[in-house]
């Protein structure tokens, strides 16, 4: 059974930094690109970062570029999401989801598993 859990997430002041992590288990991580999505109160749905199964290509919203860096770890089956420079507008929950193969996709579609989420809250 593929499992996704996400952790990280917390309040934290304007400016502030967090880093998401996301473990999962029940497939081979290392061939799977993944992504990391948010939704905040009362907006759709949004694929904030993604990257390839083998970390060699990244992608990146405008609205986070700069901000945020997306790693993994494939040895610990272990994706990653490093948020700097905070703004209240980054408040949502965050999500990882597994893309269908080995290049990401910006579609949601795309992605076949999916975490619970963990809530992050930029407020002073």
């Amino acid at each position: 059974q593929e499992k996704l859990v996400e952790s990280g997430g917390g309040l934290v002041q304007p400016g502030g930094s967090l880093k998401l992590s996301c473990a999962t288990s029940g497939f081979n991580f290392d061939i799977y690109a993944m992504g990391w999505f948010r939704r905040a109160p009362g907006k759709a749905s949004e694929l904030v970062a993604a990257i390839s199964s083998n970390a060699d290509n990244s992608y990146y919203i405008d609205a986070v570029k700069g901000r945020f860096t997306i790693t993994r770890d494939n040895d610990l089956n272990t994706l990653y999401l490093e948020m700097n420079d905070l703004r209240p507008e980054d408040t949502a929950l965050y999500s990882c989801a597994k893309s269908q193969g080995p290049l990401f996709s910006l579609a949601p579609h795309n992605y076949g598993a999916w975490g619970q989420g963990t809530q992050v809250t930029v407020s002073s």
